[in-house]
């Protein structure tokens, strides 16, 4: 009889690297935000995928990236740990970009510690990605996927189990993640005006949920606050006549409504916070860290 296994794998990589694609297209649920802006990842979501004989931790880490920013700085620290912690490593690197001298040295530590890496190369349904050559690798296994049309997925979290060391279930298999809904709700909403917005005020934009209601058995009621650094982005997000703040409301509620599997009223409001990107205990208050 095959000893279960279970384990954390980290999934690493640069920003826009497919990261929370490839999570929700392994858990067959949108658990992780995705957006084509880079950054938007911002905490460490564990993401529970429960097979016969094995339960995979994903630990969906913020894009490694240079800042000097607070915020960015908890993030890069985010993602550094996740990699020195977990049972087994998921480097993903884009086809179409290519393999950089950063995936080199995130290698070079990971094998230092002796973890037990995959690498895969993401994107495989777009066509340049299909002639992209993989680069030369020790140890480690190697695989191309695509979080679009599946291809190489179940390839992928085969690999990533025989990696795992033995261990019986860590949390109960009917579990999606360890996160509360009302913080993965103010995901969502942070998602949608993510990409409703302007290409620089998305990184000065957090959500933050004062109400979830889930008193009545056919609506839950929330309440959140779209946190930003100025009066002039609070205009931004809330638009000419209300109409911007409105259509992130209107996309938010359809996923919100998906993930709690019940009719959503939804009320947003914008507050401004200077500088909270600087703080960090504001940053941790907001489940950032």
């Amino acid at each position: 009889m095959t000893a279960h296994r279970a384990g954390v794998v980290a999934i690493l990589g640069r920003p826009n690297a497919g990261k929370s694609s490839l999570l929700n297209a392994i858990l067959g649920e949108k658990l992780a935000i995705v957006c084509a802006k880079p950054q938007t990842t911002r905490s460490r979501i564990l993401g529970i995928k429960t097979l016969p004989g094995a339960q995979l931790l994903f630990v969906d880490t913020p894009g490694l990236h240079d800042s000097v920013r607070a915020l960015n700085a908890i993030l890069n620290r985010q993602a550094q740990e996740a990699g020195d912690d977990c049972d087994v490593a998921l480097v993903l690197f884009d086809l179409c970009t290519g393999f950089g001298d950063d995936h080199a040295a995130l290698l070079a530590r990971l094998r230092e510690r002796g973890t037990p890496t995959v690498v895969a190369g993401t994107k495989l349904d777009r066509a340049r990605a299909r002639e992209a050559a993989f680069p030369p690798l020790g140890s480690e296994v190697a695989l191309r996927v695509s979080a679009h049309s599946g291809e190489g997925v179940l390839e992928l979290v085969d690999a990533l189990v025989q990696q795992l060391p033995e261990s019986p279930l860590l949390y109960p298999e009917d579990d999606l993640s360890d996160r509360p809904l009302r913080f993965l709700a103010a995901e969502l909403v942070r998602e949608a005006a993510t990409d409703a917005l302007e290409q620089e005020l998305p990184y000065a934009l957090a959500v933050e949920i004062e109400e979830f209601d889930e008193s009545r058995s056919d609506l839950v009621r929330i309440r959140a606050n779209l946190i930003v650094e100025r009066a002039s982005q609070k205009r931004i997000v809330i638009g000419e006549g209300g109409r911007q703040i409105k259509q992130i409301g209107i996309r938010a509620r359809g996923e919100v409504e998906k993930l709690v599997g019940s009719r959503v009223h939804l009320e947003l409001w914008v507050k401004v916070e200077p500088g909270w990107t600087k703080r960090p205990a504001r940053i941790k208050a907001l489940g950032y860290v």
